[in-house]
This record gives C-alpha cells, sequence and structure tokens, in this order.
C-alpha cells in the first residue's frame, strides 16, 4: 500500500516557476531512484529528471539548466524546482519512484499526476 502523491502544477506565464511535490506514503522502508516524467498533449511520456538516493542527477536535455530535481528522504517527498518555464513545458507531471516495502518488495510507482500549463 504505496501512494505518491503530486503537487504543485498550475498555470504560470512564460518564464515563471513553479515548485512540484511527490510525497509518498505507505509501508515504505526505502526509495531508491525517484523521478518526474510528463506527457504533454500529443506527446508520449518522457523523462524529465531522476534522483538516486544518494543525490545523483540526471536531466532531459531539454530541462537542463531550468530544472532541479531534489528530495527529503527523511520525509520520503521529491521536488522539482521548475524556472524558466517555456509553453512546451505544459505538460501533466508524473512523479516516478522505485520502492522497497517494508516487505522488501521493490515496485515502480506512480502518482496520477500533476498538470503544469504555461500559458500567457
Amino acid at each position: 500500500q504505496v501512494q505518491l502523491v503530486e503537487s504543485g502544477g498550475g498555470l504560470v506565464q512564460p518564464g515563471g516557476s513553479l515548485r512540484l511535490s511527490c510525497v509518498a506514503s505507505g509501508r515504505i522502508f526505502d526509495i531508491n531512484t525517484m523521478g518526474w516524467y510528463r506527457q504533454g498533449p500529443g506527446k508520449q511520456r518522457e523523462l524529465v529528471a531522476t534522483i538516486t538516493s544518494d543525490g545523483s542527477t540526471n536531466y532531459a536535455d531539454s530541462v537542463k539548466g531550468r530544472f532541479t530535481i531534489s528530495r527529503d528522504n527523511a520525509d520520503f517527498t521529491g521536488y522539482l524546482q521548475m524556472n524558466s518555464l517555456k509553453p512546451d513545458d505544459t505538460a501533466v507531471y508524473f512523479c516516478n519512484a522505485e520502492i522497497a516495502t517494508v516487505g522488501y518488495s521493490v515496485r515502480d510507482y506512480w502518482g496520477k499526476g500533476t498538470l503544469v500549463t504555461v500559458s500567457s
């Protein structure tokens, strides 16, 4: 019984910023890699950024220099700081995490997504 809940999406003007949060809850023993993915209108889901349990990060080329992924291991929470937003960033953003439950079952979990709309 693990859930990921994203928050922080909304409408923002080009050049603006948003900070997304992803809170994991349930019988969590450990969270391995966390990531953010997005799916824009008429597009396939794409990786935005990932972060390992020890803080190693990777970013899609399209967001490098603009987005920052982070995590709070104590709170089982991940973040995505998005700056200099562009209309092409408009998408539903999904939190993803590889989670080991208390029973040591490792699975990939997804949140339901939060909508980010970048428009003037």
